[in-house]
């Protein structure tokens, strides 16, 4: 068995840009390229090196030596120690322009693509308070900071908020985050408050026990609020007085639901949903289309910046009205209903079915007859055969999830030859891929990034193929 090499400090690394998971990279000396944490572009830092992946050095800083001009004050207090916000110690501007970069270098540097125009980045107008959904955790173990486990502190408390990466049994207690509008903090603060007031327990990962699990939050731009809450067990003795008490202390929530998991991981959506209060569901609009959205719906989590995502798309497809669509990956429909005005059918196919009910309640809500949609995976409903039926797409819109399309998916499309195509990707890498492979029949004529989410590493690039 191969020993693991000790760690080894680097010193000097001059930073360039950001990388992937929030880190940024940079070069020593010596020209060897290191990821590091706790860094900006910018930045001189010596490095601690602990692994190697694919031929890079991964590793922490251990001293900056020199800081970079783009650096800014965090505005959040949990910053240094949440990580769900990797970049706010650097100037949006700054990061607006490197997450372009990195679409740019990704697109003609790695995947070989030939992209004839690039468009520059659809920035964030709002960089805070953006998302419409959050999830947070309770936990009867705090996080604690390397300082306060040198003191000797408990790390027993009854805490709400996030799990830090890699620690499924702890949670950083939140005071305020700056991720989601008003009132958010005064929601989840006062949730805690009651559920103490109620001496309810707070869940214990290892142990797998303890009453109150998680609780979600939908704020919409429509003024309205979902709370869905998690508890451990079927006790209603517990949770009825609890959340009635929650409706009382906050009369603008307009619905609550909630879920039973009894199981030991997180994840709610295969569990029931129960409505306990309102209509179960609050609306969003994007444009002129309204949405229905329930505690599972799949739904864009930047309203704002979902419509610029939107625009753009219909920017690129430059519909005449008279067009036959195709949406992959659809959703809830989201993009097809946004399209379906401009076009004369549009057909959307998605793999989750709960979704595909979501588009048809919404294609009503907005009295769209001209979308249809199959539940089914993309390989496995896109044929030859699907085409004959439907038509042939004047029009492709492709939005695959990070993974990208499948090879099968890939192959009918080239096979389908649509005149063009619109792909909106969250994932730079698996869409550089795909467009090298769709570039036997395709030239991608322009792209253009959109920025979803300020503050980390995620980015939206819409790209618009014709067919050679």
């Amino acid at each position: 068995m191969g020993r693991r090499k000790k760690p080894k400090v680097y010193t000097d690394v001059r930073f360039t840009g950001i990388a992937d998971k929030g880190r940024a990279v940079g070069r020593d000396a010596e020209g060897k390229v290191i990821f590091a944490d706790g860094v900006a572009p910018g930045d001189v830092a010596d490095v601690l090196v602990k692994r190697k992946k694919k031929g890079v050095l991964m590793g922490t800083a251990q001293e900056i030596k020199s800081y970079s001009p783009d650096r800014v004050e965090p505005v959040c207090e949990h910053f240094w120690l949440c990580g769900g916000c990797k970049w706010q110690h650097l100037s949006y501007e700054v990061q607006a322009r490197e997450k372009e970069k990195v679409v740019r270098d990704t697109l003609s540097r790695i995947g070989k693509v030939e992209v004839e125009e690039f468009l520059p980045i659809r920035a964030a107008e709002q960089t805070t308070f953006y998302r419409n959904k959050l999830e947070f955790s309770f936990s009867n173990k705090r996080w604690l900071t390397r300082e306060e486990i040198e003191s000797g502190i408990t790390n027993k408390a009854d805490v709400l908020g996030f799990h830090r990466s890699g620690a499924f049994d702890k949670v950083i207690d939140i005071e305020k985050c700056w991720l989601q509008p008003d009132p958010s903090n005064d929601l989840r603060n006062g949730i805690k408050a009651i559920a103490l007031e109620q001496g309810l327990t707070f869940h214990d990962a290892r142990e797998h026990e303890g009453f109150m699990r998680q609780v979600m939050f939908r704020i919409t731009t429509q003024g309205e609020i979902l709370v869905l809450f998690s508890f451990h067990k079927e006790e209603p003795k517990k949770y009825q007085p609890f959340m009635d008490a929650v409706m009382e202390r906050f009369p603008q929530i307009t619905t609550v639901c909630y879920c039973i998991n009894t199981k030991v991981n997180d994840f709610l959506y295969d569990l029931d949903m129960h409505t306990y209060a309102g209509k179960g569901y609050v609306e969003e609009k994007l444009g002129d289309v309204r949405f229905k959205v329930g505690p599972k719906s799949f739904f864009q989590t930047n309203t704002y910046q979902a419509k610029v995502l939107y625009d753009t798309v219909v920017e690129f497809a430059s519909l005449k009205g008279t067009e036959n669509v195709y949406d992959l990956y659809t959703g809830i429909g989201s993009i097809a209903l946004y399209v379906a005005q401009a076009c004369k059918q549009v057909v959307g196919i998605e793999e989750i079915p709960e979704a595909i009910a979501d588009a048809e309640v919404n294609a009503r809500l907005n009295d769209i007859e001209n979308a249809v949609f199959y539940a089914g995976d993309v390989k496995d409903i896109l044929t030859a055969d699907f085409a004959e039926r439907h038509g042939k797409p004047d029009l492709l819109i492709t939005d695959p999830p990070r993974a990208g399309m499948h090879a099968k998916v890939v192959d009918m499309l080239l096979e389908l030859a649509a005149p063009r195509m619109v792909y909106v990707s969250c994932n730079p890498a698996t869409q550089a891929r795909d467009l090298q492979l769709l570039s036997e029949k395709y030239r991608v004529v322009k792209a253009r990034p959109v920025d979803m989410f300020p503050h980390t590493h995620h980015i939206e690039n819409v790209a618009l193929l014709e067919l050679r």
